[in-house]
């Protein structure tokens, strides 16, 4: 089977943001253009798309939005938002066409079943599927017959749902289960992902990360994949490796709760072979209000000592914090 990992975009891949597309083919196999939702890219930038990556690369496109506008409203614009899109997808020899009925679709079931069936009976690609994500509730029954009868695949979030029907093909786009897409993958859910994407009645699958540590979730999902074992998130390990995952925006002074809140959902390795869940370790902390990493440091430190957090250590990676 074929299992592509890989994250919705390029342009904020690399150490700057350099957003090279040459620079992410060099680290995935696969990329879902996000880009295609916003705009109608000219035909020369999409051929330039595909030189610029290795052959065997592989391309996913997202539809464009004026799809929910045709789904929610008919008339034309399902055709004419199709018949831009196929050659894109041609161009790029794109293995799906990621289509998303968001919430703003309110149209009766039975009216938007009908505009399903029209959308993917109506596009044409030798090499392209049609998947479609339904953020405006769960699809009906009958509305998922129409995905069937008509070999398009339901899009899910395998950490949150399994798709709705059986295909030869799994198309996961990935947020995780925190508020929208701040989140980041544990190793243990790495692997249920992976594994879940690995299974043998599936001929092809896609795995799209979109949470804001896309690259390092798709490049972690990667590593496990070849070898078996998670790596590292940081060069530390312990408290010190907590702190150096919060002073990437962490401000103060903050309370427990804001810590929490906009801290809680990170990882960080308390071993070199295990991580922990930020928020599990500052829920720990004493309430009131903090004036810097180090203060949050210490306290953290007689709370709930790990393996790997020297008192020296965690003095040298947060007295700048101070």
């Amino acid at each position: 089977m074929n299992l592509l990992v890989g994250a919705g975009g390029w342009a904020y891949f690399g150490s700057l943001g350099s957003g090279s597309l040459e620079s992410y083919a060099t680290a995935f196999k696969f990329v879902e253009t996000n880009s295609t939702y916003y705009d109608y890219p000219d035909l020369k930038m999409v051929y330039s798309w595909r030189k610029r990556v290795p052959q065997g690369f592989e391309f996913s496109v997202r539809c464009h939005k004026d799809i929910a506008r045709g789904l929610q409203s008919g008339g034309d614009v399902i055709a004419s938002t199709l018949e831009k899109m196929e050659p894109i997808c041609n161009t790029l020899g794109a293995n799906a066409l990621a289509v998303l009925v968001p919430s703003s679709v309110t149209v009766e079931e039975a009216t938007l079943r009908a505009r399903l069936e029209e959308t993917v009976s109506t596009f044409h690609s030798n090499k392209t599927t049609v998947a479609v994500e339904f953020r405006n509730g769960k699809p009906s029954p009958w509305t998922v017959r129409v995905l069937e009868n008509n070999d398009a695949v339901h899009i899910v979030d395998l950490s949150r749902e399994e798709p709705a029907f059986e295909s030869g093909v799994l198309y996961s786009r990935l947020f995780g289960k925190g508020k929208e897409n701040v989140y980041e993958f544990d190793d243990e859910e790495l692997k249920a992902i992976t594994e879940k994407a690995s299974a043998p009645r599936y001929e092809k699958s896609i795995l799209a990360f979109h949470g804001v540590r896309m690259y390092r979730d798709a490049a972690r999902a990667t590593a496990y994949l070849n070898a078996g074992e998670f790596p590292k998130i940081t060069d530390y390990t312990g408290l010190a490796s907590l702190g150096e995952v919060m002073k990437e925006d962490s401000v103060f002074p903050s309370s427990k709760s804001q810590l929490v809140e906009h801290q809680g959902w990170k990882l960080f390795d308390i071993t070199s072979e295990k991580r922990g869940r930020a928020g599990d370790y500052l829920s720990l902390l004493p309430d009131g209000n903090y004036k810097s990493l180090g203060e949050v440091m210490t306290s953290l430190q007689s709370q709930a000592p790990m393996e790997g957090s020297s008192a020296m250590t965690i003095h040298a990676k947060t007295q700048h914090n101070s």
